[in-house]
């Protein structure tokens, strides 16, 4: 057990500064556009803000604005918070109580007394924040740097494997994948990677004719190059660029928003197609990580360059709007549910049904953030 403890150590530690500062970098960036959809809705809104935070627990520098909301930065950089006026917590509980001694002036600036469909666009304003942001960021690297060129070329079947009995073939270009057109070999291999066990349709162009192939992509376990293990789809096939495919094709303006967008919802697709095969029992819950592993990814995808780095934070950024936006309380989408349910009613939540499921969502929270942070334990133990 001591051995095993001493090799975490020295795997945290032998990269402190090198995992440490791009895990921050990431991590506020995200929070920051988060917590600012959140801020600009409620200032548009009428409602005053009381803290912009980032980070958990005590302040460590902070300044109030001409608005009087104090901007800060806490001790614990897991996150961030905006409470408005009338909230008794960070997590904008309610106190019923509190919320009836108000004055009709101090209503008027109140979170809680604003209509139902201004708090939910208060709410939702931070997950979709941070979709804008990884829109930006992928239009953005793809103004700048162009978009890849590789053809979605078959260069070489592997033996025996799923391709070969599919009836792949050297020479082969994958036009399309279940309907949808495929540009580049990366493209191919994205869509190939999340689909393990699923029947794939293959639109193939093959000495200038088109036909269609079936395959079934095989579930392996494969390491990248810093060592990580990764379980995706694969068919056995193998692509070699030419010199001239080196080179990314430059994009214009409106093509780089759509392919920010491309790559935003890819990433929200294959979010649902995880969650999907872990309920079917295909995927794996080991494949689950907290913010170790996002802290090590971080500090990865730094070593290979400014642009790696900035997508990965896209990524990030796409992951911890789509979670706020799961149904459970105390996440954004267990807000947006309580509003659901109020608009329903035509009055809220009693307080205690409220309070029971706040309780119940922080209860799912700590249980999934231990599970995750057991599983980064887990991948660092075994690297």
């Amino acid at each position: 057990m001591t051995e095993f403890f001493h090799h975490i150590f020295n795997t945290l530690s032998n990269g402190l500064l090198g995992t440490i500062i791009p895990f921050l970098f990431v991590l506020t960036i995200v929070v920051f556009f988060h917590e600012l959809g959140h801020f600009l809705i409620a200032r548009w809104a009428g409602v005053k803000v009381l803290t912009f935070s980032l980070g958990f627990g005590p302040e460590l520098i902070g300044f109030n604005d001409r608005h009087n909301t104090r901007w800060k930065i806490s001790a614990i950089p897991l996150g961030g918070y905006v409470k408005f006026f009338g909230d008794e917590s960070e997590a904008s509980t309610p106190s019923t109580e509190a919320l009836a001694k108000m004055t009709a002036e101090e209503r008027a600036d109140s979170f809680h007394h604003k209509t139902v469909g201004q708090r939910a666009a208060i709410v939702a304003a931070g997950p979709i924040a941070n979709f804008i942001l990884a829109v930006v960021i992928f239009a953005g690297m793809a103004l700048y740097y162009g978009k890849p060129n590789t053809t979605p070329r078959v260069d070489a079947v592997q033996p025996d494997s799923v391709a070969a009995a599919a009836g792949f073939k050297t020479g082969d270009v994958i036009a399309a994948i279940d309907g949808r057109t495929i540009e580049t070999f990366a493209d191919m291999q994205r869509v190939v990677s999340v689909n393990a066990g699923s029947e794939l349709s293959f639109l193939i162009k093959r000495d200038g004719a088109e036909l269609t192939l079936k395959a079934t992509p095989a579930l392996k376990e494969v390491k990248d190059p810093f060592g990580n293990s990764h379980r995706i789809g694969v068919l056995g096939i193998q692509y070699n660029a030419k010199p001239d495919e080196s080179r990314a094709i430059p994009v214009g303006f409106l093509e780089s928003i759509k392919f920010g967008f491309e790559q935003v919802w890819f990433i929200i697709a294959t979010t649902f197609k995880f969650i999907a095969s872990l309920f079917a029992g295909s995927g794996s819950a080991g494949d689950l990580g907290g913010p170790i592993r996002i802290a090590q990814l971080s500090g990865q995808a730094a070593s290979l360059g400014f642009q790696v780095l900035v997508n990965w934070c896209a990524m990030i950024s796409v992951s911890i709007g789509l979670l706020n936006l799961f149904p459970v309380p105390l996440l954004d989408g267990g807000h947006l549910l309580f509003y659901g349910f109020e608009a329903v009613r035509g009055r809220p939540l009693s307080e205690r049904a409220q309070e029971m499921g706040f309780r119940i969502g922080l209860g799912l929270v700590l249980m999934l953030m231990v599970f995750a942070t057991y599983n980064d334990i887990l991948h660092l133990a075994g690297s």
